[in-house]
Formats: C-alpha cells, sequence, structure tokens
C-alpha cells in the first residue's frame, strides 16, 4: 500500500503531461488572439485615420475622413452581405448576411464619428504646439509625426547616402556595402572589340572603363592629332565603345550578343541622352541653376532605359542568373525617382543659397541696388534665349510668391500676407492645371487628326499602287509604283511637323507645373534650414522675392506669359541640333552651351535660306 506522499507524487507525474498539453493549448490561443488582434488593427487603420494630427485643421481633415470613410463602408457592407450570404447559403445565407449588414451599416459610421471626434480633439490640443513649433522654425515630419528642426546640408548627405545604398544594391551589393564576389579570370563575351579598344579586361569595373577612356581619348583626339587623317574615326569609334560598356544595359548585351547588327539610324537613337536633348530642345542651360533637370528629361531617360531593358528581357531565357538579374536591378524604381527629385530640390536650395548671399551681406541700399543690377542683367540675358522669356515668367512667379507667402506668414499679423499669398499661387496653380487639360485635350486631337490623314493617305497610295499594277506597272502619270513610298512618307513627314506645336504646348504645360512644384519645395527647405536663425531666413527669403519680381517682370514684358509655339521652323531646328548636340556629348566631345545655340541659329538661317530658294525656283517654272 502506498502512503500518501507516493500517492501524490503520482498524481504529479501523471499530471505533467496534461499540464503541458494545456501550456501549449494557451500559448496557442494566446498567439492566435495576438494574431486576430494585429489583423484587426490593421483593418480598423486602414479605415480609419488615426495618426498624429499636426494642428487642428489637420485633426478636422482627418476627422472627416474617418466619418465619410465610416459611412461609405457601412452602406457598402449593407449592400454586399446579404449578396454574399444569398451566394453561400441560399435564403438563409442572404438573411443572414443582411442582419450582419445591418449591424454594420449602424456600426461602422458610429464608429466613424467616434474616431474623427477624437482626431479632432488631439488636433486641437496639438495646436499651440504647432503654432510654438512653426514660429521656431520646426517642420512637420509626416512620417514620424512630430516637430523637427530641418537640415539643408544634412538633407544633401542624407540623399548622397542613399544614392550609395541604391547603386550598390544595383551593382549587386549588400547592403552593409560588401562587394559581390568577382572571378579572377576573364569573363567569356561573345566579342571583345569594345574592351580591346579600351584596353581592359571583361572583368573591368565601371571606373576601370571610364579611366581607361579618358586615357586612350586623349591619345587620339582629333584637335591633338592634326597629322592623322583617321584620329577622328579613332576618336568616334572610341566613343562609341565608352558608350556601350559604360551602361550595365547595354554592356550585358553586348557580352551576350556582340555588337548588334543594326543600321546607322537605330544606333543613334540609342545613342540620344534625353537628359541633354530636352536642355538643348528647351534652352534650359542658363536656368538650370534655378530649375534642375526638367522631369520630362529625366521621365524621357527612365523611359527609355526601361524599354531597352525591356528589351533585353525578352531573351531572357536564354541568360544567366546572373545577367538576368543585371537586367532586371536595372529597371528604374519608384525610390530612385523620388531621391532624384529630392535631390534635385536640395541642389536648387543649395544654389539658392549661394545666390542671395550678396543680399545677405549688403552695408546699405547701394549694395541692394547693385545685387537687383545683377538679377536684371541676368534676367535681360536668360530673355534672349528662344524660350527664355516663358523660363523667367514661370520661375519668377514660384520664387516671388514663395517668398511673399513666407515673409506674410512672419511679418504679418495673424499671416494675413501668408494666406493672400497663398489664394494667389493656388489661383495660378489652377490656371495652369486647366491649360495642362487642354494642352492635352489639343495634342491629342491633333494627333488623332494627323494619324487619320495619313492612314486615308496610304489607302489612297494602295488604290493608287492597285491601279498602276493592272495598267502595266505603270501610274497613270507614267511613275514607276515605287515613287508611292517616297510620297507617302512626305505626307507622313508633313503631317507630323503639323503636329509639333500641339506636342510643344503641351510638353511647356508639363515644364510649368513641373518647375513651380519643385521650386515651391526648394524655397522650403532654404526657408526652413535650422542652421541659421531665423532673422537670416526671413532675408533670404526677401532676396529670393526680390529674383522673382525682377524675373517675372522681365519675363512678362517679353511675352513669356503666353508660351504658344507656332515656329516650326524654330523647333525644327533645335530639334536637329539637339540630336546632334547628344551624339556628340554620347562619343566624348565636348559641345558648350553657345556651341548649341550657334548651331541652332545656322540651321534656321539654312532652312530659311532653302525655303526662300524654293519659292524662288516655284516662281521660276510657273
Amino acid at each position: 500500500m502506498k502512503s500518501n506522499t507516493e500517492s501524490r507524487q503520482d498524481e504529479a507525474v501523471a499530471g505533467a503531461p496534461v499540464a503541458a498539453e494545456d501550456s501549449v493549448i494557451r500559448k496557442d490561443d494566446q498567439q492566435q488572439m495576438e494574431e486576430d488582434l494585429q489583423e484587426a488593427s490593421e483593418v480598423f487603420n486602414s479605415l480609419f485615420s488615426t495618426r498624429r494630427p499636426k494642428d487642428g485643421w489637420a485633426g478636422l481633415s482627418s476627422g472627416l475622413k474617418s466619418a465619410t470613410k465610416g459611412t461609405v463602408a457601412g452602406l457598402a457592407s449593407l449592400i454586399a452581405q446579404p449578396i454574399a450570404g444569398a451566394q453561400q447559403d441560399g435564403v438563409k445565407g442572404f438573411f443572414g448576411g443582411l442582419a450582419t449588414g445591418v449591424a454594420s451599416a449602424v456600426a461602422l459610421p458610429v464608429t466613424g464619428i467616434c474616431v474623427g471626434a477624437w482626431q479632432v480633439g488631439r488636433g486641437v490640443a496639438n495646436s499651440v504646439e504647432a503654432v510654438n513649433a512653426s514660429k521656431a522654425g520646426m517642420q512637420w515630419d509626416n512620417e514620424k509625426r512630430e516637430w523637427i528642426f530641418y537640415y539643408l546640408n544634412k538633407d544633401m548627405e542624407e540623399v548622397q547616402e542613399l544614392e550609395a545604398v541604391l547603386k550598390a544594391e544595383k551593382a549587386g551589393k549588400t547592403s552593409s556595402g560588401d562587394a559581390a564576389k568577382i572571378d579572377i579570370n576573364e569573363k567569356k563575351v561573345k566579342d571583345r572589340e569594345f574592351y580591346d579598344l579600351l584596353g581592359v579586361s571583361t572583368n573591368a569595373s565601371a571606373g576601370d572603363i571610364k579611366k581607361a577612356y579618358y586615357k586612350e581619348a586623349r591619345k587620339c583626339h582629333p584637335d591633338k592629332c592634326l597629322n592623322d587623317p583617321e584620329a577622328a574615326a579613332k576618336f568616334q569609334a572610341l566613343g562609341h565603345a565608352y558608350q556601350i560598356l559604360s551602361n550595365e544595359q547595354t554592356r550585358a548585351a553586348y557580352d551576350k550578343n556582340g555588337k548588334p547588327e543594326s543600321s546607322a539610324d537605330t544606333n543613334m537613337a540609342n545613342e540620344i541622352d534625353p537628359l541633354v536633348f530636352f536642355a538643348v530642345m528647351f534652352g534650359s542651360h542658363l536656368v538650370e541653376p534655378y530649375v534642375g533637370e526638367l522631369w520630362i528629361a529625366t521621365t524621357a531617360d527612365s523611359m527609355m532605359k526601361d524599354v531597352m531593358e525591356q528589351q533585353q528581357a525578352m531573351d531572357m531565357e536564354n541568360m544567366t542568373e546572373e545577367e538576368a538579374a543585371k537586367i532586371l536591378a536595372g529597371k528604374t524604381s519608384n525610390a530612385e525617382v523620388m531621391l532624384k527629385q529630392r535631390k534635385r530640390e536640395v541642389k536648387i536650395a543649395l544654389y539658392l543659397k549661394d545666390k542671395v548671399l550678396p543680399f545677405l551681406e549688403a552695408n546699405d541700399d547701394d549694395d541692394l541696388l547693385v545685387f537687383k543690377v545683377s538679377i536684371q542683367k541676368e534676367a535681360s540675358k536668360i530673355a534672349d534665349t528662344s524660350f527664355g522669356a516663358t523660363f523667367l515668367v514661370t520661375i519668377g512667379f514660384a520664387l516671388e510668391v514663395e517668398g511673399e507667402e513666407f515673409l506674410g506668414f512672419q511679418n504679418t499679423a495673424l499671416g494675413v500676407g501668408g494666406h493672400a499669398a497663398r489664394w494667389r499661387k493656388t489661383r495660378k496653380n489652377t490656371q495652369n492645371n486647366w491649360k495642362l487639360v487642354g494642352a492635352a485635350l489639343n495634342a491629342g486631337t491633333t494627333g488623332r487628326k494627323a494619324m487619320k490623314e495619313v492612314e486615308a493617305a496610304q489607302r489612297a497610295m494602295e488604290e493608287k499602287r492597285t491601279n498602276a499594277e493592272l495598267e502595266g506597272g505603270k501610274s497613270k502619270e507614267g511613275e514607276e509604283p515605287s515613287t508611292d513610298d517616297e510620297e507617302q512618307a512626305k505626307v507622313a513627314a508633313q503631317k507630323l511637323e503639323e503636329t509639333i506645336p500641339a506636342l510643344l504646348e503641351l510638353a511647356w504645360a508639363i515644364n510649368i507645373r513641373d518647375i513651380s512644384r519643385t521650386l515651391k519645395n526648394a524655397c522650403k527647405k532654404l526657408f526652413t534650414d535650422a542652421e541659421v536663425p531665423m532673422a537670416t531666413r526671413i532675408r533670404r527669403a526677401e532676396a529670393i522675392h526680390v529674383i522673382g519680381h525682377e524675373f517675372y517682370s522681365i519675363g512678362k514684358a517679353r511675352g513669356g506669359e503666353k508660351y504658344s509655339v507656332k515656329d516650326t521652323a524654330d523647333i525644327k531646328a533645335r530639334a536637329e541640333v539637339a540630336v546632334m548636340a547628344t551624339m556628340a556629348k554620347a562619343q566624348g566631345q565636348e559641345v558648350s552651351d553657345d556651341d548649341t545655340e550657334e548651331m541652332i541659329k545656322q540651321a534656321k538661317n539654312m532652312r530659311a535660306d532653302m525655303t526662300a530658294g524654293r519659292g524662288e525656283n516655284a516662281k521660276n517654272e510657273s
């Protein structure tokens, strides 16, 4: 017979597995409960706005959004739940779903209203902090949901660090910066002519290729090899090799397939740099410090690169994993686009920071007058370029109104001046948006009309060709049928020329909106830079206002508010020179901004002479 102690020990041993099992079940239930709570929290936060509001206005906005979303979600549930129930369980499911829908239709709006009231209360409570922080020159961080001091130079450092991270990721490096392993033996490629021209290994890095190009280019540059008649050809071949090998995507395609079997026109198109092309096309070199790289140019550049990558990806089945990874990594990401725009804004802010220094360091009115006159001279020089007046009006208005808004909030009672400037800016932006919509509709209509006319011309040519074949290979005019192709090409070219003004109108509408938004953010960075005291920031805003006023006044006097484009001869001349300039730069040649403007003038004069000559010949023939 067991003692009481032994019995209790047996019971404990027997109960241990049960207790352990109960413990596991409780842990599983707890984990499932935590997952359900997490999922419910995510659904709740996605449906209702619960982030910390900046101030009372932000709280009111957040509250209205929550109330609206709750009401809409309740109505949607009232409609959707009975339908879903009927599909699953017939009539019984319909009534069950209806009951659930009615409950949701009541609960969700009430919840939305409660959350909205809570958000409004939080916003009102945060208003005092918002006023004090704004007066102190702090900025609201939308990600962290808190007030912070902004530092312009630190922003540039962060941009450069992020650029390095993206570059490392594209190059196949880890986030910690460890280099990918490289085989010490030369990589096997289908054709190594370009590598031999540069004198580098097939495993050469981008830096090695760049150094080798500059070294070899100095040896065969036409200006330094006057006695070598083949120097220009060598230099051009060297530039083409560098153009292919300096780009990851084109280099991968060359390594796999060798030199592309394409026409000279195709090679030329592949070497066109949209950034250079649009800079020449719009004559933006004088205003580049104020506007950076235009959005339309960077977008075209990204699209061209993505198209090339897609073409290479079509043959990805036959590629190695390493080659395929390079192509996929090279595709322009949204993060990269946003980083480019951020860098553009910071660079402009830093330029403006240096630009206004003479104003800040002025000791008297004479120094301020010298600053003002220097701005007027710069504006007059810009206005002399083809699209300079339009640039001046766009840049000038943006700078003037941003300076006026900042000064208004800082120097006027209750920020009345700031609100007035903000309303002026909103009205102008609305006008620009309507112009953009109108230009887009006009471009679309003009393009469709041109396409219909080209198609009609093609059908007429086909009918003419058929008739000519039935009459023994001769047309009614006695011409060979092959001349129809030339005539058809002329018709298509003519119709394309007719669409150019409408397309350029659209491009300008896009540019104006892009420049305005970019300068708004750049000025905000300049005026909120916590590295200097508020008094210095106010002086910066005053200087920016002066620059903006002078730019806008001179641009308006030169007709910059009307950017209607009608001179197709000028457009065609600029397009031709833009292609030549980007080709020359792709081959390593230096083409200055003054050179391009002179080339455009020569091209226009040449076209004018040709037009006059054709008119004189027609007159003589008649």
